[in-house]
């Protein structure tokens, strides 16, 4: 079965109200002390957008928006921690702002906390509190946490191997184009491990996730002698019609 090891994966630094101010407005509004307005000034210092790039004035306003308990600041924070951006690497910063965002029940914040129990970094490694926090973020429907949580159930850390439970949350993240997913959502059809074996089903999820993982490309090339002309054009008809569908419920 193809699986892919979880690291700490930090989500990308997001913006708290969608950029729908200017930037004066803004910075306006940031130094009046407004959270959400202090969290995308940093994002726009994080990013470069529309200011120079310059991550010690992102941590600046992050920290100014985290300090008034503003779990996307926290989160944001927390990334700056972790990738040294502004700030001095420390693993321990980061897990300690992605905690304090994930007990608000910021999904993000939740997803990077289980990836950090994980693999032991700023915090000891406990597969059962990364499976906690996954969980979490997972029935959010957060795709990252969602792939995460079908790992661990495959791969016995924290709860007793489950390829059911695997295959829904691999399913579910992979329906929102999350690529790991797909590709081990492919391998279980391959081996018939929690979803009835069906290689035109596996060829259908492994092609989807071929542009972005060599090894589901090669999977999927090998796939084909074992189909008939029919069910290849067939899973291509498919995958041509496929879209990403971002949850908007947390289907069971």
């Amino acid at each position: 079965m193809h699986r892919v090891f979880i690291g700490a994966v930090f989500f990308v630094v997001a913006a708290a109200n969608g950029f729908a101010s200017t930037l004066d407005e803004l910075r306006s509004a940031a130094a009046r002390g407004d959270a959400g307005a202090q969290t995308d000034l940093g994002y726009a210092y994080a990013t470069g957008r529309g200011v120079p790039k310059d991550f010690m004035r992102a941590v600046e306003w992050y920290r100014k928006a985290a300090e008034q308990g503003f779990a996307v600041a926290q989160t944001n924070l927390g990334y700056a921690y972790a990738n040294g951006q502004g700030v001095r690497l420390d693993a321990e910063q980061a897990a300690l702002y992605f905690r304090k965002a994930a007990e608000q029940g910021y999904a993000s914040a939740q997803a990077n906390l289980g990836a950090m129990y994980t693999v032991g970094q700023g915090v000891p490694q406990n597969f059962k509190k990364a499976l906690m926090w996954f969980r979490k973020a997972a029935e959010q429907g957060n795709a990252t946490a969602q792939y995460n949580l079908g790992v661990l159930y495959s791969e016995n850390r924290g709860v007793p191997r489950d390829f059911n439970e695997a295959a829904h949350w691999f399913r579910r993240a992979a329906d929102q184009g999350e690529v790991g997913a797909q590709a081990n959502l492919g391998a279980l059809y391959i081996n018939g491990a929690g979803v009835p074996k069906d290689y035109a089903e596996a060829y259908f999820w492994l092609d989807l996730a071929a542009a972005n993982d060599s090894v589901a490309a090669t999977t999927r090339d090998k796939l084909i002698a074992y189909l008939s002309a029919q069910q290849v054009a067939a899973a291509r008809k498919r995958i041509d019609e496929w879209k990403p569908k971002a949850e908007t419920t947390a289907p069971r």
